[in-house]
């Protein structure tokens, strides 16, 4: 099993389909509305918009965890990202990322080691997995590391299918 055979919703509803992203890159990050790191979005769109044609998928996973972050419906969240960052990449439904309740997407993602050696629960929000086009989980960056930082653009480019 990799992350493209994980069943999770779209933010609008339906099915988010991550199979459709098989043989791509993925940068899997969950994200909130709320947090002094929700700059990060733009950073994040640019970053799709770079890599897009060279075949990476940023896939932003709302989740409301982290002190109340993210406390917006579904249509809250997709027009606050639409509004104040121009977001265009898919957005997934919100989910749990730690604990009982965590969504099985996330049991895939938290056992690969960052660089400093750390695996485990989701530290707050903005963690970034870089997902290779197989769906091995090739790199993991904590939440302040930011989208546009020379070892985080390096980990998504050794991944890059073409």
């Amino acid at each position: 099993m990799s992350v493209f055979d994980v069943e999770i919703g779209a933010l609008r509803g339906g099915p988010a389909d991550l199979g459709q992203y098989r043989g791509r890159a993925l940068l899997i990050v969950n994200v909130a509305s709320r947090c002094g790191l929700t700059p990060q979005y733009a950073g994040l769109q640019a970053l799709a918009e770079r890599y897009a044609d060279r075949g990476l998928v940023v896939l932003g996973v709302p989740c409301n965890q982290f002190a109340g972050q993210e406390p917006g419906t579904a249509a809250e969240i997709a027009e606050f990202c639409q509004v104040n960052y121009g977001v265009t990449f898919p957005l997934t439904e919100k989910v749990e990322v730690n604990g009982a309740g965590r969504h099985p997407l996330y049991a895939e993602l938290v056992g690969t080691p960052d660089a400093e050696g750390y695996t485990g629960d989701i530290r707050w929000n903005f963690e970034k997995f870089v997902v290779a086009p197989d769906g091995a989980v090739a790199a993991r960056f904590a939440p302040q590391v930011p989208p546009d930082a020379p070892e985080l653009v390096a980990a998504i480019e050794k991944v890059l299918p073409s």
